[in-house]
């Protein structure tokens, strides 16, 4: 059993139990956090895909830990302009545990297919017949004097 949830602009495939590191979340050490964001829900061979989201589906989560990435230089250098700059960035995260999956009804079909009547009509109109050409073309004024 898993799913695909969306968070902090990034996708993340998880099962239960799964522990995972996400984008900052709001909440306290303990806390519980829940994604109804799903774009996928699989049960074995029951495999629920949304159209963009599953309908009714929802993961909880607890939150383990708040915590900051390692340190990640930025340095600029233009050469033979005495132009550097240095900058760090630590990127702050949430640790997350998944608890257990809820819900999901099947996700409807995004566009109802075409009635049988309406294909055949679409088979039965004439194509448009493209464009004719220009008859005769005119000659260049030079080669005209020349004859």
């Amino acid at each position: 059993m898993y799913a695909v949830i969306k968070t902090g602009g990034k996708q993340y495939r998880v099962t239960p139990g799964t522990k995972l590191k996400v984008e900052k979340l709001v909440g306290d050490v303990g806390s519980s956090v829940i994604f109804d964001k799903v774009l996928v829900m699989a049960d074995g061979d029951n495999v629920k895909i949304g159209a963009p989201l599953v309908d009714g589906a929802k993961i909880s989560a607890t939150v383990v830990a708040h915590g900051r990435g390692d340190k990640v230089m930025i340095f600029k250098m233009r050469r033979r302009k005495h132009y550097r700059k240095t900058q760090g960035h630590r990127q702050s995260y949430t640790e997350i545990v998944i608890d257990d999956f809820a819900g999901g009804k099947k996700a409807a079909p995004a566009k109802a297919a075409e009635s049988k009547s309406a294909v055949e009509a679409k088979a039965a109109k004439p194509k448009t017949e493209a464009k004719a050409k220009p008859a005769a073309a005119k000659k260049p004024a030079a080669k005209a004097k020349a004859e």
